[in-house]
């Protein structure tokens, strides 16, 4: 097979099961589609580099296949031969090929996933239509439902996690050829137009083959501000008013027709330029440029909105009648034209126009257009929402009910969802941080005492002493530390931002690494002394704990407790409507714990969270801090909201979408709404449809608590109680490799050790999934399952099933492990414990790992009943199995150029191609960290 073929059916298992024949069936147009792109990439290597490199990448994949699939000694050595004899500029050129043939490998493949959805047979398609059917067959009707969606919350967190490695021009490219296939999709092209398809095609791959792969320079938290915002570009202005829109005229459908405007309970939100947990680029000013970036990205689309409304209404008032406050706002348009004098509508709008962007330049965002003549700023986004109202309500008073329903429609919902502010930017800091700046201005304000040697209760006093307190802490005479004034001038640049663009701009502030009741109280008392919490116990922001230890998340539940049991807190919380977030920790739970621990302790915490505060009669929301990968969390997200423990959801629910998966899933406008429907069918699934008890049946709890505890001991064993682990880590994969990529703007580790400890979660993660382990997402759990049932024996392998079969939590839990085995490779992963020098550590450590690995498949296939990993998602399977032939070879170039750069081969041609083949390998596997 060349470039221009994927594997042929010969090669793979025959079956008649009904749902392997529709898999094959489903993926021709795909297959058709990966054969013209690697027809045109084929092309493109063989005009670009030569016949002799188009040769050389088949030889690779040949044989990288027959090692992939017997382990063949005979193909590895043929293997190490033709790398061996590669030159290091002839390597890089492979590695490219092989790189681009994943991205445009991952094109065909989201093509086709749109093509499902269209044909109704995607997981996500009409999703959201299907879970309203379900609750109208549980007997919620219509108006129950607008009444759910009056307090609901949904709302994706953009995150800037360095997870995703590819340049934005790169990402442009791809999703010009992207819009090429779905041309061809939806249209029948004359021979001309084909021909003229094939054409651009091949431009934008050579475009592509002739663009850097790689960022040059590193990139800015700015930079990481523009990158999150495009993402609004291509889905979120206009895919979340639509959303909401298409939600409330299907209840309309089914209920009072006069019910009034269904809620927006579809808030954007982001960490970009507010997180400044050990980043230390994030400071008051960068956080100041996030909120202007932010407001001119909404303003340019509000204007730009109003611009072409202005053409498309152009009513005139002796055809058609127009309510008199219509008529008021017309008169007071700056708008002299005498081509619009008889036009009340297009006056109306031109005066909204000028006003607004006055409004942009009292807020200091840059715009490019520009007014018909002056108007005054308005004083909040309310005003803004008042005039269109008035547009609004003259057109449905007037019987132009179908005019009123377009682009003002959509225009009215999009300033309601994004307001001056697009997106609600978060604001987050590590616990020890807060912990350090208190103790400076506590012992500047009290001399002799020492606030660091305070006990927690004691804290716990002084702490609530100054919430009361109506004096500042801060005083003007004293000269405090860099890290403190920085602290608190992010807290001032968050009160202006409310004063600028409103409470929603800086709703949340969230304490990393939080583990007690002092933790939260010092924000509490460094946001009073930005007058953002009030001495009376008004709050102006949501303080939110982050649990992320297996530790802290076994405290959750009591430290909540013992907070909305005191008074002077409670007093915060009852002023933000009775609601408190706590955000959940996926990452380091897992680092910490393992995979199998992290998710149960996960769960555990939210019954205990769910019980303390309906006990309190505050209303919990949890955040949810996921990542891409299983190792960190990710999975599909219905899935993982609909088995969340009753009560837990509750009708809102906050959660992160971090590095490459927000591209994979907002890139396109189409998959973007399908993927922002998922969340909010999820919601209304979790909160009104799923059973009310916070705890499954107590056999099922005793039993994964001891599956917990057995596979926690496993994984603590290997990583943190093995001698020799860490260095076994940092030899066997590109750990030290990733940090040379200028894929975000935050260090890759907390301190500057090697200790697993101190190592950020995303990189421990990604470089698990380079070397094709992907150990975070499942070691422990095979070696926990066989000595559970030789301890029990009575119960044993049945009741696994039992619970496979019955609980959601323990289904979802399997299936993201057979996602992640089935993209594992523990012959690829052998050649990099290759690179281990210490000959006696790599066999006893990575011995261990395929063990459990092969234990952990066997396990896991007999609980699910399977006889494949991936056989019940029989689409996946096909695409993971796609990869291999284009993915596997860009594994064993890397082994081989880790090895040159580890012998300090002076070549920058080798660290280069090394981050080529983290590039290419990141795209294959698509979520990697």
């Amino acid at each position: 097979m060349s470039l221009q073929t994927v594997p042929s059916d010969a090669t793979e298992q025959r079956s008649n099961r009904p749902e392997d024949v529709q898999a094959l069936e489903a993926d021709v147009r795909l297959r058709d589609d990966i054969r013209l792109l690697g027809r045109i990439l084929g092309d493109t290597v063989r005009d670009q580099e030569g016949e002799d490199v188009f040769d050389l990448v088949e030889r690779i994949r040949q044989t990288s296949i027959r090692f992939h699939r017997d382990e063949d000694r005979l193909a590895r050595r043929e293997l190490e031969q033709i790398l061996d004899s590669m030159s290091t500029s002839e390597t890089v050129r492979i590695v490219r090929a092989f790189s681009y043939f994943s991205h445009l490998a991952n094109i065909a493949e989201d093509q086709n996933n749109i093509r499902q959805m269209r044909a109704g047979k995607g997981g996500g398609s009409g999703v959201l239509v299907a879970t309203l059917a379900k609750a109208k067959g549980a007997g919620i009707g219509a108006d129950a439902l607008r009444n759910f969606f009056k307090s609901a919350l949904v709302s994706p967190v953009l995150t800037a996690h360095p997870t995703e490695v590819r340049r934005k021009s790169t990402m442009d490219r791809e999703m010009e050829v992207a819009g090429l296939l779905d041309r061809r999709e939806r249209v029948a092209l004359t021979p001309d137009e084909a021909a003229a398809s094939d054409e651009q095609l091949r431009r934008e791959v050579l475009t592509l083959w002739q663009t850097n792969l790689l960022r040059r320079t590193k990139l800015t938290v700015l930079d990481e501000v523009a990158n999150g915002l495009s993402f609004y570009d291509y889905t979120f202005l206009r895919e979340v008013p639509r959303l909401v829109n298409a939600l409330e005229d299907r209840l309309e459908e089914g209920g009072e027709q006069a019910a009034g405007e269904l809620a927006s309970f579809l808030r954007m939100g982001s960490w970009i330029g507010g997180d400044r947990d050990g980043n230390p680029f994030v400071t008051a000013d960068v956080m100041r440029g996030t909120l202007r970036l932010q407001s001119s990205r909404v303003m340019q689309f509000y204007l730009n909105e109003l611009h072409v409304l202005g053409s498309e209404l152009s009513i005139a008032a002796h055809l058609a009648d127009v309510s008199e406050e219509l008529r008021n706002l017309a008169e007071r348009s700056p708008d002299t034209s005498p081509h619009r004098s008889g036009e009340p509508y297009r006056l109306a709008v031109s005066g909204i126009y000028a006003r607004l962007t006055a409004t942009a330049e009292k807020l200091k965002v840059e715009i490019t257009r520009r007014p018909v003549g002056k108007g005054a700023p308005y004083a909040s986004v309310k005003e803004l929402q008042a005039d269109l109202d008035v547009l609004h309500r003259s057109l449905i008073s007037n019987n132009a009910r179908v005019i009123a329903r377009g682009r003002l429609r959509l225009l009215r919902r999009a300033v309601d969802c994004f307001g001056f502010h697009l997106a609600r930017l978060d604001i987050r800091q590590n616990s020890a941080v807060h912990e350090r700046t208190i103790a400076e201005l506590m012992d500047a304000a009290n001399p002799g005492m020492s606030y660091l040697a305070l006990g927690e209760d004691a804290r716990i006093s002084l702490l609530t002493n100054e919430l009361r307190s109506t004096r500042a802490l801060v005083s003007p005479f004293v000269k405090y530390s860099d890290e403190t004034m920085g602290e608190l001038n992010v807290f001032h640049a968050a009160a202006e931002a409310h004063a600028m663009f409103g409470s929603d701009a800086i709703p949340q502030c969230i304490i990393s690494m939080c583990k007690g009741m002092s933790d939260m109280l010092e924000v509490a008392v460094l946001l009073k002394e930005v007058g953002l919490v009030h001495p009376s116990g008004r709050s102006a922001i949501n303080i939110v704990p982050l649990f992320e230890t297996i530790e802290d998340l076994q405290a959750s539940s009591g430290i909540m407790d013992r907070m909305l049991s005191l008074h002077d807190y409670r007093r915060l919380v009852d002023s933000r409507g009775s609601v408190q977030e706590v955000m959940l920790g996926y990452s380091d739970s897992n680092k910490d714990g393992g995979f199998v621990t992290s998710g149960w302790e996960l769960y555990k915490a939210e019954i205990g969270l769910v019980d303390v505060f309906e006990r309190h009669h505050v209303r919990l929301r949890l955040f949810h801090g996921r990542g891409g990968s299983v190792g960190r969390g990710g999975g599909p997200s219905y899935d993982a909201i609909v088995a969340q423990p009753g009560g837990a959801v509750n009708g809102q629910i906050r959660i992160t979408e971090q590095g490459e998966i927000i591209s994979s899933k907002y890139s396109n406008a189409e998959v973007g709404r399908n993927n922002l429907e998922i969340l909010a069918a999820a919601t209304l699934d979790a909160s009104l449809l799923q059973p009310s008890q916070s705890a499954p049946r107590r056999e099922y709890l005793t039993a994964m608590d001891e599956l917990s505890n057995l596979a926690f001991k496993a994984y603590r064993g290997l990583v943190y109680e093995t001698d020799g682990f860490v260095d076994y880590f940092w030899s066997s994969t590109v750990i030290n490799e990733i940090a040379t990529l200028n894929i975000g703007s935050r260090p890759a580790s907390r301190k500057k050790t090697r200790a697993i400890e101190d190592l950020r979660a995303i990189p421990w993660v990604f470089s698990w999934a380079q070397c094709r382990l992907m150990l975070p997402g499942w070691y422990g759990f095979g070696s926990a399952v066989e000595q559970w049932i030789a301890e029990h024996p009575q119960q044993g392998m049945p009741f696994l099933k039992e619970l496979y079969k019955e609980w959601p939590f323990f289904r979802m839990l399997l299936s993201n492990m057979d996602m992640v085995l089935a993209k594992s490779s523990i012959a690829i992963a052998s050649r990099y414990a290759e690179l281990v020098p210490d000959e006696a550590l790599r066999e006893k450590i990575f011995g261990r790992i395929r063990r459990e690995w092969h234990s952990c498949i066997e396990t896991l296939l007999d609980i699910m009943g399977q006889d494949r990993l991936l056989q019940g998602n029989p689409l996946l399977e096909r695409s993971v199995r796609h990869r291999f032939p284009y993915l596997d070879p860009l594994n064993h170039v890397q082994v081989e150029l880790l090895r040159e750069h580890r012998a300090q081969n002076p070549d920058e041609q080798v660290l280069r191609g090394i981050q080529l083949t983290i590039n290419g390998i990141s795209a294959g596997l698509r979520n990697t960290g």
